[in-house]
């Protein structure tokens, strides 16, 4: 008799673990990073921690009346002379170092660079953003599944208005570091968050409470309504004493004439499964224009097609972290958060001029800018003008196609 109670404590056991193991879905396999990643991760970023419970600050000030004027703050200089800008010397004190041009006013090289989170999903709620073409650089990558989001690098140009704003991802937590930048965002899962806090510049982060985001009003899904003001969220770090010039980790070079060696790219196309992103040359500018999902993709605060002057395509290792879930469906986690190795090396292209160049891009120190070299091993210079990065996933199958 005891004996047989003994079996059938044991079959309700056994059916207890099977009926908790039952609904759990697989999440995808991690990526693991290259064997050189380890030993390039910057010191201070913080291990992985737990995730719990997120309070996400929510913004109640009433919007006020849209200003989408964006001012110019780059002085002219004549297309046909020679500019190289080489070393340090180069730049005297009026030029930007993350674009190499001229300013009108280099008092605004003073001030601190603001890294400011944008949503780019789902295309009729967030389209057009507002402040894509006033953004030194902008990093483009993908977020949960394919969609894509966007870090903008805002110094050198004043710009009334930047959104619709949107929660931060691990590629956050180095992006403020490499540009000595106050981090604009809308909230964070609590595993990211945590990181951000840990971090060195915790200090110049600018939440969602804080004075600067106002709500658009308009009627649609409210966490695509969150816009922000930079010449606000700067007064807000003057109050502490944050809003003070940058110290950049490197030095990027420029020339206005193209390099040697390169082959034509009159445009590109990106696969990212969700959306093809193209860039076309307009050799009337000099410049490549986007389209998004065959579309040309505007900047809402001109009502101009966002343009830049450099492309560069890069795959740095994408590795999911399983400590962070980014989405969560009935329960169980959809999206892994992906954290993109941005430190060590790797090779890429960049696309100026109508022209691809074949480039290894460089970040040793956590707070190095991202930099390039030519096939040689010698700095490559970027056009003068803003800059737009493309981080392509590792697990992408030939996603990028380049046409002469």
């Amino acid at each position: 008799m005891r004996k047989q109670f003994y079996l059938f404590a044991l079959l309700i056991v056994l059916l207890l673990i099977v009926a908790c193991g039952g609904e759990d879905s697989p999440t995808p396999t991690p990526i693991p990073p290259p064997p050189t990643a380890v030993s390039t991760q910057p010191s201070n970023t913080p291990p992985a921690t737990p995730a719990e419970t997120a309070t996400i600050p929510v913004t109640l000030l009433p919007p006020p009346t849209l200003a989408p004027v964006a001012t110019s703050t780059v002085a002219s200089e004549p297309l046909a002379e020679g500019v190289s800008l080489l070393t340090a010397a180069d730049f005297g004190t009026d030029r930007n170092p993350l674009t190499g041009e001229l300013m009108a006013d280099p008092m605004l090289l003073q001030r601190r660079p603001l890294a400011i989170k944008i949503s780019n999903a789902p295309p009729s709620f967030v389209r057009p953003q507002a402040g894509l073409n006033s953004a030194d650089w902008v990093f483009e990558h993908t977020a949960e599944g394919n969609i894509t989001r966007f870090t903008l690098i805002v110094y050198g140009q004043e710009v009334a208005q930047v959104g619709p704003i949107r929660s931060a991802r691990l590629i956050d937590v180095e992006l403020p570091a490499m540009y000595d930048a106050a981090l604009a965002f809308s909230g964070a899962s609590v595993g990211v968050n945590q990181r951000l806090n840990a971090s060195d510049f915790e200090s110049r982060i600018i939440r969602s409470a804080d004075p600067g985001y106002f709500r658009t009003g308009e009627d649609k899904p409210f966490e695509h309504t969150l816009y922000g003001r930079p010449a606000i969220f700067r007064q807000g770090l003057e109050a502490f004493g944050l809003n003070t010039p940058p110290s950049f980790n490197g030095l990027l070079t420029f020339t206005n004439q193209p390099p040697a060696g390169g082959t034509p790219a009159s445009s590109v196309a990106l696969n990212y499964e969700w959306e093809i992103v193209e860039w076309r040359y307009d050799s009337a500018t000099g410049r490549y224009l986007r389209w998004a999902a065959g579309e040309p993709h505007l900047d809402g605060n001109t009502g101009e097609q966002v343009s830049a002057s450099n492309i560069v395509i890069i795959a740095p290792n994408h590795v999911e972290d399983a400590t962070i879930c980014e989405q969560i469906t009935n329960d169980v986690c959809t999206h892994l958060s992906v954290q993109i190795q941005l430190w060590g090396s790797g090779t890429g292209i960049i696309l100026r001029d109508g022209q691809q160049y074949p480039i290894t891009w460089h970040r040793e120190e956590r707070n190095d800018l991202l930099t390039f070299t030519a096939p040689g091993g010698t700095p490559f210079p970027l056009q003068i003008g803003n800059t737009w990065v493309q981080f392509i996933p590792t697990w992408y199958d030939d996603p990028v196609s380049v046409t002469p």
